[in-house]
């Protein structure tokens, strides 16, 4: 469609009404297509022309024919040019923010209520209560309404800015041209009207004598507002008198008085005392001074005080990080124009940034962004973990003698070995498998990740420790002579032994993690249609890699509601595979899987995918074993105080969590190598109500670029040093403090603040907290 063509949108179908919801979507869908005009044929939908972000790129002209429900143009964005041909309801022009609305009749109440931008003409009379609470941005043009006929009562309540124009033309209204008690509350704008008006509010506005210069605005006015609404033949009536017009506009401060009030140390004196005696109701009991306390306090007598917690707790990101890594912090050097050192501090954290935070990881650390319980999309971390593909290695920390052995060098082992090296330590890694990297190299589809960036982030750690093939069958005896050549050992084995079924034909099935294994060596086949036992993410990656080798018909069966989740349902569920439950393998034929439930899946390959657990036949006696895992404390420290265990091993889990139980144990051997205590301390995460959504746009989407994706993050704990608690303090009681060592502080004067909280009702990261005041002794 051209964008010059005008486009029919109409209100009923199938003899029944559009959702105001469904009509709306309707008009913004044409827009994002291009299209600049369009006629609504309304019923009774609410909300006509409203919010039309489009109109800031190119105008919109919306004609609305029919019944127009209740708020027409609300929130209306400049570029917007609306026309109701015919009367219009309630709320017309409702938060107005530069639209043009053109109502051919009358409009009832609430018109242009808290409109701050734009023009409303209306072509007739309009109910009570119009133009209320409407405010202007010197910035911008004031907003205006212009009547032909007359205005109901409480017509501009609380006005605080903007230009009314009534014109008292063939008006249904036979007495006050602007209803009864206009003005009350007004602070702000003028009303031109032209009629007779017996009373308004005196204490808010008063009557002004029309300037030449306002005379000028006002007929140049007329003219577009009657031209607008098809009258251009009244302009002669309307400008031919001056006299006719009057104009009333909001009181100054300086001339707004009041009736005075008693003050309240008098009223003790002179009313409470000479009715109950001298001190009151207790002044038989005390005679302690009772001159009164201020209402509005400050110092400490405060009830409330503001305190700045920058950086006092965890940002929800960092704190759903199970290996913690400081997101906010490397979002906040990104825009400091910091983007090298951003990449590099993730490194301090994990050996593997650009490859899990930037492809493998669920990426917990956006499930828990602020934003998204306000619907806005959380800020995309793959971008920044993509970006630490090529960070500066860090510079280890100087040598201490301390050899530590870690057996196993899958995830959770390097990030041991690489968390020790930068420690200083010297390490040594063992493994049956010839190609470090654990399940990531061996099992993962690399249709998850790409190849070259493992291996070189790979190839980052092995290049800072020393790595060994173990050529025997670990055993204990083996085992015990690692342990006894080094200061500490870690276990990082992983769980390799998979789950079997106890059901007729199971040796017929293919274990997933060996299938998987296979597949990447190019030595698996799968054939045509595929079942899985186990809809679990190991089950999914199974289903992924048998579509590459060319299976068509896939399906993943479970006892349960599937455990699947994340990117690898979502790869499993691409490649066009099934889930299907509550179903119970019962035997496994040449043809196929039975089920307990009757259900016969016809299969040229079966894989299982029902868990797998640890090998732990290399352990001393003298280490416990728990439900088949190894036992541990918080540390991950076995009944060997010198062996630690991590992974899967341990207990099943993600990549990010055996990573981060790699740090905890590196962090705990590097304390007892230095005779240190053991401190684990966490700070507590911060609230996320506390953070200000209301500054960020939900219309821009920052896509892959770093510094856009750092500009929307609400830095959530973190101060922005925006200065906003500066200059919303109506004490002025706030101040920015540069500090000796560097940084800044935001200080609280005692004696100038009241306690009022604007500076954390304002806060948008979320740093300001208000808390009772210490009593006083």
């Amino acid at each position: 469609m051209s964008n010059t063509d005008t486009l029919i949108i109409k209100g009923t179908e199938d003899g029944r009404r559009v959702e105001s919801r469904v009509l709306e979507e309707r008009i913004q869908s044409a827009l994002a297509e291009g299209c600049r005009s369009i006629e609504v044929h309304a019923f009774g939908q609410h909300g006509i022309g409203g919010r039309l972000t489009a109109a800031e790129a190119a105008p919109v002209q919306i004609d609305i024919y029919g019944y127009a429900g209740q708020r027409v143009g609300s929130m209306g964005f400049a570029g917007t040019r609306i026309n109701l041909h015919g009367q219009a309801s309630d709320d017309v022009g409702w938060l107005n923010a530069g639209a043009t609305i053109v109502v051919h009749g009358d409009a009832t109440n609430g018109v242009a209520n808290a409109m701050a931008q734009g023009s409303i003409f209306i072509a007739g009379d309009i109910g009570s209560r119009g133009m209320t609470m409407t405010k202007s941005n010197p910035r911008f043009c004031p907003p205006e309404l212009w009547v032909l006929g007359g205005a109901g009562d409480s017509f501009a309540e609380f006005m605080a800015g903007g230009v009314a124009v009534v014109c008292g033309f063939e008006s249904q209204y036979r007495g006050n041209i602007l209803g009864h008690r206009p003005c009350v509350g007004m602070v702000g704008g003028k009303i031109f009207f032209r009629g007779r008006q017996e009373n308004f509010s005196s204490a808010d506005a008063r009557l002004v004598k029309i300037s030449d210069e306002d005379w000028q605005w006002l007929c140049a006015g007329m003219q577009k507002f009657l031209e607008a609404i098809g009258r251009r033949d009244v302009l002669k009536t309307l400008t031919a008198e001056r006299a006719a017009w009057k104009l009333l506009k909001a009181l100054e401060p300086f001339e707004r008085t009041g009736r005075k009030h008693m003050p309240l140390a008098r009223f003790r004196t002179e009313v409470w005392d000479r009715e109950l005696g001298e001190g009151g109701l207790i002044g038989d009991l005390t005679a302690i001074e009772r001159s009164p306390v201020p209402v509005i306090t400050t110092g400490e007598l405060r009830r409330f005080v503001p305190v700045w917690e920058n950086h006092k707790y965890l940002p929800p990101c960092q704190a759903g990080c199970p290996t913690g890594i400081p997101v906010q912090q490397r979002w906040e050097l990104i825009r400091n124009g910091e983007l090298d050192r951003a990449a590099a501090l993730a490194l301090e954290h994990t050996p593997f940034p650009a490859t899990v935070c930037g492809y493998l990881c669920p990426n917990l650390c956006m499930q828990n962004c602020t934003r998204t319980r306000e619907r806005l999309p959380a800020i995309d971390v793959t971008v920044l973990g993509r970006s630490s593909r090529n960070a500066a290695v860090p510079t280890p920390a100087p040598a201490i003698r301390n050899r530590v052995a870690i057996i196993g060098s899958g995830p959770a082992g390097l990030s041991v070995a690489w968390q020790l090296w930068m420690k200083g330590h010297e390490v040594e890694v063992f493994d049956h498998s010839e190609r470090p990297g654990g399940k990531i190299a061996s099992v993962i589809p690399e249709s998850r990740f790409p190849r070259e960036v493992f291996e070189e982030e790979l190839q980052r750690v092995l290049r800072t420790v020393a790595f060994a093939q173990l050529k025997d069958t670990l055993n204990p005896e083996r085992f015990a002579e690692i342990r006894d050549s080094h200061a500490f050992t870690v276990i990082a084995t992983g769980a390799d032994k998979a789950r079997t079924l106890s059901i007729p034909g199971a040796e017929r099935a293919l274990d997933a993690l060996d299938f998987l294994r296979k597949a990447k060596l190019g030595r698996a086949k799968a054939g045509a249609r595929v079942v899985i036992i186990g809809a679990g993410n190991v089950g999914c990656d199974a289903a992924t890699e048998a579509h590459r080798l060319g299976a068509r018909d896939i399906t993943l069966i479970d006892i349960r509601r599937p455990a699947s989740f994340g990117k690898e349902r979502a790869e499993a569920e691409k490649a066009g595979a099934r889930f299907l439950w509550p179903l119970t393998p019962t035997a496994i034929g040449k043809k196929g899987v039975e089920t307990q439930e009757g259900t016969f899946l016809e299969a040229d390959t079966v894989i299982v995918a029902i868990g797998d657990v640890p090998d732990l036949a290399f352990l001393p006696g003298d280490i416990a074993v728990r439900n088949g895992y190894i036992g541990v404390n918080e540390q991950f420290q076995t009944t060997d105080a010198r062996v630690y265990a991590v992974g899967d091993s341990v207990r099943p889990g993600l990549i990010t969590e055996a990573i981060a139980a790699g740090k905890t144990v590196a962090a705990a051997i590097d304390a007892r190598a230095r005779g240190l205590e053991q401190t684990f301390d966490r700070l507590p995460a911060l609230d996320p109500d506390r953070v200000k959504l209301a500054y960020y746009s939900p219309e821009l989407r920052p896509g892959d670029d770093p510094a856009a994706c750092a500009a929307t993050c609400a830095s959530c704990g973190g101060c922005r040093d925006c200065g906003l608690c500066v200059t919303i303090c109506p004490q002025q009681a706030i101040s920015r403090n540069d500090l000796p060592a560097g940084g800044y502080e935001y200080a609280v004067d005692p004696d100038r603040c009241i306690g009022c909280g604007f500076c954390a009702g304002a806060c948008p990261c979320g740093i300001w907290a208000l808390k009772e005041n210490d009593p006083i002794e």
